[in-house]
């Protein structure tokens, strides 16, 4: 499987319109310097730049791809990217390192947990959520593809899972089926979800495992379906509760005036810094922990 780097570089080289940029975050992009020459641009820790720099590009025909951690992309460059990027609805691509529990050891001021929520209330911006390095692969070419801006929450970890259904904006993973409760998630949650589905199997239940893939377009049908088929749903997020996955579903439920129980798991604060499985324990989100939650919601 090739790296996202290489990805990059080859539909950089099918397509001389892609511009390659980055506020100083090259980890993933070392080695396109050299492979794109002027087509590659550092601006150095300055994302507000960076973004702007990417709408004039994109306003001279270009599809300007900007790299920078994800809480300082849509934090810092916020006015940037809806002022410039999203008012004229500018195909510029959105990458941000590290969001969410990535961001593991780093604490609250390199933490992208309220990004989804940011990038939400732009008109028109995609939201595009990897739950590994295979589906970022297979998603870059569909979000270049596109004449919408976007936003990634680049994740570059092993697979997963292993994933049954081809990449389509707008359309989820249905990864098992269960009338008991449906687990929806996205990003690096869902191989903490399916670890928890494996543990409520085992106690007898029956899972509908749900990787919803993109946020906007989100998979209405996907949604309703879990509502309506199941005793529960647990949305599974690292991100605050307010403006994520669990808002997005709520929405979805009222405005088609449905009824149902929905679980949310997600962060109401900043998390305590670790490595990444010890991060996950602490927090209540690693999948033996989801799965009490879930048992302890079914019985209430």
């Amino acid at each position: 499987m090739p790296t996202y780097e290489d990805l990059l570089a080859t539909l950089a080289e099918q397509d001389r319109r892609i511009v390659v940029m980055t506020a100083e975050n090259r980890a993933a992009i070392r080695g396109l310097p050299a492979r794109l020459g002027d087509r590659f641009i550092d601006v150095g820790i300055c994302e507000q730049t960076m973004i702007g720099a990417a709408a004039g590009l994109a306003l001279r025909g270009r599809i300007p791809v900007c790299h920078a951690l994800a809480t300082f992309l849509t934090l810092r460059a916020f006015e940037f990217i809806r002022t410039d990027v999203g008012i004229a609805r500018l195909p510029v691509k959105l990458v941000g390192a590290v969001p969410g529990f990535l961001s593991e050891a780093n604490g609250p001021t390199h933490q992208a947990i309220e990004d989804v929520a940011l990038m939400r209330a732009i008109a028109g911006m995609q939201i595009v959520c990897p739950a590994d390095e295979a589906e970022l692969l297979a998603a870059m070419p569909v979000i270049l593809a596109t004449d919408a801006p976007c936003y990634v929450r680049f994740n570059a970890m092993r697979p997963a899972v292993e994933h049954s259904a081809p990449f389509e904006m707008g359309r989820a993973e249905v990864l098992s089926e269960g009338g008991d409760v449906s687990l929806l998630t996205y990003g690096l949650m869902l191989r903490e979800a399916d670890l928890a589905r494996q543990h409520l199997e085992a106690e007898g239940l029956r899972v509908r495992l749900v990787n919803l893939r993109t946020l906007r377009p989100i998979d209405v049908r996907a949604v309703l379906r879990a509502a309506a088929e199941s005793k529960l749903i647990a949305t599974v997020e690292d991100h605050l509760l307010v403006g994520g996955l669990y808002s997005i579903v709520c929405e979805i439920l009222v405005a088609n005036e449905v009824r149902a129980k929905v679980l949310p798991i997600a962060l109401d604060s900043w998390f305590k810094p670790a490595l990444l499985k010890d991060a996950l324990a602490f927090e209540r989100f690693d999948g033996a922990s989801i799965a009490a939650r879930v048992v302890g919601a079914l019985r209430a």
